[in-house]
């Protein structure tokens, strides 16, 4: 798909995603989030604290994602996603699963790391596409994902770590998106139920995975990033890991309500990371509802804001540098 036609297609998402999928208000309120480029909202730590002085598990999880802060850069330094003489990059290797959620078979794209093997457990990362694409989306040679997790490992920047993509699509009596309506939508709402009973059991088994929250991060772009704040938001016991970028509308108020974008406080997120880019005509203001929802509920987050990209790999490939490298430090 052409990138003109899939920025009709998600102009459309941002006016119907209210009406189908939730009535969310598609207004622009003032957002208390920060429009820089690397922020963390919530309190923080106070000068008055001592590193002696007992802390609440919410305080604690400040403490530990403010260190990622400047870590955040707007776009990423010429050459990072390119690659190296003398590199062998690994490629996604595409498996298919019974997902009986869907009640078919469901295609599903894993990256290993190069040196992968089964005598070591990897980390788990999963990666969701947006509306009208496929788990083929960030697999492209245009996202370069694979150079750009490789090159940050060469350069001790990056874990070691499994990724997959999923189809995200899960309806039993759709094969794909046929139009954005309320059946559509709440089809990709119903991944959250594929992955629980399906996808992650079929990783876990075929896979050598490091189990546990702590080793489990989640992300996703547009719809993708919708599914993801909606899945870790859903699921905190099992993704310590947490990141959007550029998300869709239609989660809260819709299929959560906006108090509800919040974590108990033993199951803080490590990181919560929300990428977006003042120049995205599709999704615009969006994320700043989100933003704006987790600092109402006193929720950490770090903020990625980029200026002149666009609603497409631009946005998402910064994205996945900053968030690539913040994951699994725990």
């Amino acid at each position: 798909m052409n990138c003109k036609k899939l920025i009709t297609i998600l102009l459309v998402i941002a006016s119907m995603t209210a009406a189908a999928c939730g009535n969310a208000d598609t207004s622009s309120p003032e957002s208390t989030a920060d429009t820089t480029t690397t922020t963390t909202t919530a309190e923080t730590q106070t000068e008055e604290e001592t590193p002696d002085e007992e802390t609440t598990p919410a305080e604690q999880e400040v403490q530990g994602m403010e260190r990622y802060e400047d870590m955040i850069v707007e776009l990423p330094p010429e050459g990072y996603d390119e690659a190296r003489d003398g590199v062998e990059y690994p490629e996604f290797t595409k498996y298919s699963y019974f997902s009986h959620t869907a009640e078919r078979d469901t295609n599903v794209n894993v990256l290993l790391p190069a040196d992968y093997s089964e005598d070591k457990e990897y980390p788990v990362l999963y990666i969701l596409h947006g509306f009208y694409d496929s788990e083929d989306w960030m697999a492209r040679d245009q996202v370069a994902l694979s150079r750009i997790l490789t090159n940050l490992q060469l350069d001790g920047e990056a874990e070691e770590m499994i990724v997959v993509l999923p189809y995200i699509f899960c309806s039993k009596t759709l094969e794909y998106t046929t139009g954005m309506d309320e059946e559509n939508c709440l089809a990709y709402d119903n991944f959250i139920n594929d992955l629980e009973t399906d996808l992650m059991p079929f990783i876990e088994e075929n896979f050598s995975v490091a189990k546990g929250r702590e080793n489990t991060a989640i992300t996703g772009f547009s719809m993708g990033g919708r599914e993801s704040l909606f899945i870790g938001c859903t699921h905190p016991e099992q993704f310590g890991y947490i990141a959007a970028v550029c998300p869709a509308p239609g989660l809260a108020p819709g299929q959560m309500s906006p108090e509800e974008l919040s974590f108990p406080d033993d199951e803080k997120p490590y990181v919560l990371l929300i990428s977006s880019s003042n120049s995205d005509g599709v999704v615009t203001t969006f994320p700043n509802n989100y933003r704006g929802s987790f600092d109402s509920n006193g929720e950490v987050f770090l903020s990625h804001v980029m200026e002149k990209t666009g609603h497409d790999a631009s946005s998402v490939k910064p994205h996945l540098y900053n968030y690539m490298r913040m994951l699994f430090k725990d």
